[in-house]
């Protein structure tokens, strides 16, 4: 008889820790964040983007913001870094990675969360989040009439990549990092 009070009640205790583990899992979370509390944001990632790439991504958001660019901008942007170097600040590009050289046969400079080449400005601008972003969307923004194109279009318009739709797969989860992005801060 005490064998089975044992033996019973073990299996509660797993059922009931596997239970607990599913009701974490499962548990409804903040469907946004504070871009500027990196603490908060979901170490399961958003969509698979996590740890580094959100910060990058919160650092694209803000300076989209801080030039005045909405939503439709901001996505843009965090499409181009995923498209770019998947929202890594990497210190390397396409030759070094796949032998890709420029039209002219010279080798790329790319470098940075945009994989931006050295004519876009110093190796120290093209390597700071917010300046790569700043550099980005000073040249979006002069686009005519980018808010019309397809989202990769008018990237491709910006970064001269050499497939315009390259970027058209990233929309999607950059918008779900967007607006994950976008929660209300503590007021301090």
């Amino acid at each position: 008889m005490l064998r089975i009070a044992v033996i019973t009640a073990s299996a509660a205790l797993a059922a009931s820790a596997v239970l607990a583990v599913i009701g974490l899992i499962t548990a409804p979370r903040p469907d946004a964040f504070c871009l500027d509390e990196p603490g908060s944001f979901p170490a399961l990632g958003i969509d698979g983007w996590r740890g580094e790439q959100l910060e990058n991504a919160a650092t694209i958001v803000r300076t989209a913001r801080e030039l005045g660019f909405e939503r439709d901008g901001q996505i843009i942007g965090v499409m181009a870094a995923m498209g770019e170097s998947s929202l890594r600040n990497i210190d390397y590009g396409d030759w070094e990675t796949s032998g890709v050289t420029n039209p002219d046969g010279s080798r790329t400079s790319s470098i940075g969360l945009f994989q931006q080449q050295a004519w876009w400005g110093t190796v120290e601008q093209r390597m700071d989040p917010a300046t790569a972003a700043s550099l980005f969307f000073t040249r979006l923004g002069r686009i005519p009439d980018w808010q019309r194109m397809p989202p990769s279009h008018a990237i491709h318009s910006v970064q001269i990549n050499s497939d315009r739709e390259h970027y058209a797969r990233f929309a999607d989860d950059a918008a779900a990092v967007v607006d994950s992005l976008s929660g209300a801060c503590r007021a301090e």
